[in-house]
């Protein structure tokens, strides 16, 4: 059926029978927790992609300092262009 089925009226319902069943107070409870799981959801992939960069950018910068570690071939080409 999928969410075609689902018309404004009958989400307004289904709401109305969530707020029936939990009550104003719990329902602004769950929101506040949701929303907070949510917000430290997104901080912690933001501090994933840090790390990722980091570590990147020390494994470069690691490979280019050490002679006896292959270089890329980017890096080889931007040496003999510029």
């Amino acid at each position: 059926m999928g969410l075609e089925g689902i018309t404004p009226l009958r989400l307004i319902i289904i709401l109305a029978i969530v707020l029936v069943l939990f009550g104003g107070k719990r329902l602004r409870s769950l929101g506040g927790d949701l929303g907070g799981a949510i917000k430290g959801f997104r901080s912690a992939m933001k501090e994933g992609e840090k790390d990722e960069a980091t570590r990147e950018a020390e494994r470069l910068a690691d490979s280019h300092s050490e002679p006896g570690r292959p270089v890329d071939s980017t890096a080889q080409r931007e040496r003999h262009d510029g």
